[in-house]
């Protein structure tokens, strides 16, 4: 199940509907265009606590799922912690997946 969202995330990426990079998110969070954050198990304290304070702060869900490795190959970049999905289509079906799989996220 997990390779669903891995796939989603790959098609994404394709349809010029993912954004990566914790900058990047970052400036895309601020300018509303991001509807979904996703951040890595492994991503440091600081980058957690700073992409979660910018998600509650602007009202964007995000989910912590996968592993740093994991997601840059699922977009096909490397090493990336933070990805932003624009797409409410895509964030509608990774947020369903993500409760079935019972991943750590907010809402």
């Amino acid at each position: 199940m997990e390779n669903k969202i891995y796939s989603l995330l790959g098609f994404a990426q394709k349809s010029k509907n993912l954004f990566s990079g914790e900058n990047t998110c970052e400036i895309y969070i601020k300018k509303k265009v991001i509807k979904l954050i996703i951040i890595a198990e492994d991503a440091s304290h600081n980058t957690l606590k700073k992409m979660i304070n910018l998600c509650n702060s602007n009202g964007i869900p995000y989910i912590i799922f996968g592993n740093r490795d994991m997601l840059s190959k699922s977009i096909g970049k490397i090493n990336r912690t933070v990805l932003g999905i624009k797409d409410e289509n895509f964030v509608k079906k990774i947020l369903e997946i993500a409760e079935l799989l019972n991943i750590e996220r907010s809402v």
